[in-house]
């Protein structure tokens, strides 16, 4: 792992967005709170707001961290039929936090895919991306897209 001792504690703040595509009848159920395995975006959030926490655990040179802030909330997009997650995350530390809102999107989506896969098997989860960080020695970034 790479030595952060020296580095400065500072406010560090991380967006994610990813979306997830699939039939209409599957987006359908779960906006209308149908699906037979209960609230999937609910749960979804859960999931992905565990993720974030056990980071560390699952990328072996991720250092732990103590999140102070974690938001995992979804807009459904009908035209589209897709669902679009956005993960931030917060901490005031020595190291950056995207890795943990990058993986809380990841989980969040598959967890979408898990608890639909039986009636909707050709779901895309993509775009998972870096929105914006701030914090740190390298100041603010923001996505040109």
């Amino acid at each position: 792992m790479v030595d952060i001792g020296d580095k400065d504690s500072t406010a560090r703040r991380a967006v994610v967005k990813g979306h997830i595509s699939m039939k209409g009848e599957t987006l359908a159920l779960i906006n209308q709170g149908k699906h037979k395995k209960g609230d999937v975006l609910g749960i979804a959030r859960t999931a992905g707001i565990m993720a974030t926490k056990r980071t560390a655990d699952l990328i072996p040179l991720c250092h732990p961290l103590s999140l102070t802030h974690v938001s995992v909330d979804f807009v459904i997009d009908e035209a589209n039929n897709s669902i679009e997650c956005t993960v931030i995350t917060e901490t005031r530390g020595q190291t950056g936090v995207e890795m943990e809102a990058l993986t809380g999107a990841q989980i969040a989506l598959l967890t979408i895919y898990d608890m639909c896969k039986a009636v909707d098997r050709g779901m895309v989860i993509g775009d998972i991306r870096l929105i914006e960080k701030s914090g740190g020695k390298s100041g603010h970034w923001k996505a040109s897209r």
